[in-house]
């Protein structure tokens, strides 16, 4: 077997992963009917990121009105870049752009608020760049169950690859037995504790 382990095509590698956490933010969390749920995925996602040293770039849709960060998920991202953003694409901000190409990684796995809005019209961006986005199912939301159910399907029909968290988590580390197997054991028995 070649010791150079290269992934199919469709399997999420930590080596090619940045985690993208999109708008988690007070007055927005307060509106959203899964919250709890969505801020225990994202938290794990992030957690799970930094065990694995993966790079995370968070964002805040202007946060003079909507306000700062959760404080659960502000915690996980400690040290990590924030970027503020007026547009709801991620890709329309040049300095989301600016971190995404130092972060260096192909494969953006994306999570936060809302799933039809800001994580849409994101994910269809960086598709229309050539990059991979991958959507994570349980690590969205949108205040109306139907708004993020019907981005999911659209998001799914122009070649963005949904997930759960326990699949990207558990693809990046690869194996069970190992220091960081355990670790990232831990995050996701705490999220599932969570909710």
């Amino acid at each position: 077997m070649n010791s150079a382990y290269s992934p199919a095509l469709g399997r999420i590698s930590r080596s090619e992963t940045v985690l993208v956490v999109i708008d988690v933010q007070e007055r927005l969390a307060a509106a959203m009917p899964r919250r709890v749920e969505t801020a225990a995925a994202v938290r794990a996602l992030a957690r799970g990121a930094r065990v694995l040293d993966v790079p995370v770039i968070a964002t805040r849709q202007y946060p003079k009105g909507i306000g700062e960060i959760v404080a659960e998920i502000s915690e996980a991202l400690a040290g990590q870049p924030v970027v503020d953003k007026l547009a709801f694409d991620c890709m329309a901000e040049p300095a989301f752009v600016v971190a995404l190409r130092t972060a260096g990684r192909s494969r953006p796995v994306l999570c936060g608020m809302e799933a039809h809005i800001c994580v849409t019209q994101t994910a269809l961006s960086m598709v229309d760049q050539g990059l991979r986005p991958v959507v994570v199912a349980d690590a969205v939301c949108s205040r109306r169950d139907v708004d993020r159910e019907v981005a999911l399907a659209r998001l799914r029909q122009h070649g963005v690859e949904v997930a759960t968290v326990e699949q990207v988590l558990y693809e990046m580390v690869g194996q069970a037995g190992t220091e960081e197997f355990k670790r990232v054991l831990e995050v996701v028995k705490e999220r599932d504790a969570c909710v």
